[in-house]
């Protein structure tokens, strides 16, 4: 049957969470590269497609390749590591420490950033013939976005701060929806099609996800965006993290968790008394 049930399926998450806990710094670092490479390379050409055809539904019916070809290769993003390494210790994963859970989320980020950054760079060089001439439409459009979605904020204060936090929380509520997706079925085509409509509902939300900022935001600084770096991690990236932190904690791990795993007694049946 390529169907588990949600008691299989959660069991798994524990048990990814727990590998990944103990995963090499190595093959850590690399996984999470090429994770946040490829869903780069899926963000631009979403903003492509929209800029090419002026809707952006097109863009997020098309943005989920990115996320299904990275977790089929068994790649990690940061925000599937949110979910899934938490579990592991609360399930008292022999050896599972809260230290193990900080490390693996700090060396998911780093390579995450690192890889986003990558393509940044490379897309800015294909946009510019090599920084020799100004960015094409594409490259513009990246621009818009870093400033719409830092100073578009800061000019709110406080209150736009915790609209990022709110939109982060959103989106790895769906995004570790996605994760959890790829556990559901055994068959590629069921993983993709479990996978596909979660991503696809959060990128057409425009909900924040902090991976996909790790490109979209360098690449507007490149591009000639009007925001600083500063900007960028306090008017987005910082409060981006922490969205997706407690979204996907809180309304699928958590959730899941509790009540396919740690379940509550069952009700007792009370036979009707005769008189």
């Amino acid at each position: 049957m390529s169907y588990l049930i949600p008691s299989e399926f959660v069991t798994k998450m524990v048990d990814a969470g727990e590998s990944k806990i103990f995963m090499s710094t190595r093959d850590t670092l690399i996984r999470a590269y090429m994770a946040g490479a490829i869903l780069a390379l899926a963000a631009v050409f979403a903003v492509a497609v929209t800029v090419q055809t002026g809707s952006p539904i097109f863009g997020a019916i098309l943005f989920p390749v990115g996320f299904c070809m990275l977790y089929l290769l068994g790649f990690d993003l940061l925000t599937g590591v949110f979910v899934l390494t938490p579990l592991a210790w609360l399930d008292k994963r022999p050896g599972v420490t809260l230290d193990g859970v900080f490390r693996n989320w700090g060396l998911v980020f780093t390579g995450n950033f690192m890889g986003a950054l990558t393509v940044a760079v490379m897309m800015s060089i294909v946009y510019t013939y090599g920084f020799s001439v100004e960015p094409d439409a594409v490259g513009k459009k990246l621009a818009g976005i870093g400033e719409a979605r830092t100073l578009g904020y800061a000019k709110y204060g406080v209150a736009g701060w915790f609209t990022i936090f709110v939109r982060g929380m959103l989106c790895n509520w769906m995004v570790s929806t996605g994760v959890v997706g790829a556990m559901i079925s055994t068959s590629v085509s069921g993983k993709v099609i479990a996978m596909w409509m979660p991503i696809m509902l959060f990128f057409g939300m425009t909900f924040e996800h902090s991976v996909v900022n790790m490109f979209l935001f360098p690449s507007g600084l490149i591009m000639g965006g009007n925001f600083s770096i500063m900007d960028y991690f306090i008017w987005n990236e910082i409060p981006t993290v922490l969205g997706n932190l407690v979204g996907g904690l809180a309304f699928t791990g958590l959730t899941l968790y509790s009540t396919h795993v740690r379940t509550a007694p069952k009700r007792a049946y009370a036979a009707r008394q005769e008189v």
